[in-house]
């Protein structure tokens, strides 16, 4: 007995220290391949000094592997999403951000068409209206995830725009902060989607999505009209629906007009009223059969869709601008 404990402690122990060397190797790897990824950001045209300047100090966060290993299985009910997510208390704190912010939100209305509660709603449910944007250095999580992770390919190429971001100017390094998966900013852009959608708001050359409340919005708002947002049309509404209701009438490819939802017996709640824009072409959507909550959904919902392919999370996005916009008709 005691042998076979003495051969059991020794395996371990080999295995301690096994592990303990492999952790210690793990740097020296790293930096080997930060070389590969030196020349190929060079041959891509980012420029020699910005590169050098942002790998040179890059570390492999193994606090980031073990995030994105064990990344939270979400298996909440849409009741409980969406208590969490469009909760009252981020209803009550986004309709003080709408009116601090209403100035600037309304002059981005006027730009893009995009009605100011849903920015505000995206930007409390991203960072907390800007509290919780991430402290993890954006080169060193993207590095790490293209060197270690299972979609390589995927955080390489967001490595590089993250390079050519900082080659332009737009932030300094030691600011470029986001979350472990490498989103970034007020509304957690991935560097790819800045590349795509950020602007410039007042001109002065640099977009800074982390403090900069006017580069922020404008880019959230760019982001949606060019992904087909529809002018001063909701998302949706949730409804009710009679207790005979034909099953193949549900889902996002059975378009029907509100006029003709109605006539099949939908009703809208809250107050809704289908009538209010007969020639809305909307589709019925029932996302979690434990709740068993009906929506009809119009073309925005589809655009918030891009922003995030989540039904539950474009539903919470909905309501959540809906309680922002409250008793007050008049606000977009």
């Amino acid at each position: 007995m005691r042998k076979r404990k003495l051969i059991l402690v020794t395996v371990l122990l080999y295995a301690t220290v096994a592990a303990s060397e492999l952790k210690a190797a793990e740097p020296e790897k790293f930096q080997a391949w930060l070389g590969e990824v030196r020349s190929q950001a060079i041959r891509q045209g980012i420029s020699q000094g910005a590169v050098d300047k942002a790998l040179a100090g890059a570390n492999y966060l193994p606090e980031v592997m073990e995030l994105y290993r064990n990344q939270p299985e979400f298996k909440l009910t849409l009741d409980e999403y969406v208590n969490r997510v469009a909760s009252e208390s981020r209803i009550s704190l986004g309709r003080k951000k709408l009116n601090e912010h209403r100035a600037l939100l309304e002059d981005v209305y006027s730009r893009y068409q995009v009605e100011p509660r849903f920015i505000v709603a995206l930007w409390g449910i991203e960072s907390e209206f800007g509290q919780i944007s991430g402290g993890f250095p954006v080169i060193d999580s993207l590095a790490t995830l293209a060197y270690a992770s299972s979609r390589k390919d995927f955080y390489r190429q967001e490595l590089f725009n993250a390079l050519r971001i900082l080659d332009k100017g737009h932030i300094p390094l030691d600011r470029m902060k986001g979350s472990w998966a490498g989103a970034m900013g007020k509304l957690q852009f991935m560097p790819s989607t800045f590349q795509s959608f950020a602007v410039d708001y007042d001109g002065d050359g640099k977009i800074d999505i982390w403090n900069d409340m006017g580069d922020a919005f404008v880019s959230a708002a760019n982001y949606l009209f060019r992904s087909g947002w529809v002018k001063d049309q909701t998302w949706g509404m949730e409804v009710t629906l009679p207790s005979e209701f034909k099953r193949n009438m549900r889902g996002p490819n059975a378009k029907k007009l509100l006029s003709e939802w109605k006539a099949a017996g939908v009703r809208g709640v809250r107050d809704q009223d289908l009538a209010d824009h007969p020639d809305y072409p909307a589709s019925l959507i029932e996302p979690d059969p434990k709740v068993r909550r009906a929506f009809l959904i119009f073309a925005n919902y589809n655009v918030i869709l891009k922003w995030n392919r989540s039904d539950f999370f474009a539903i919470a996005v909905g309501l959540l601008a809906d309680g922002i916009r409250g008793q007050k008709t008049e606000d977009r």
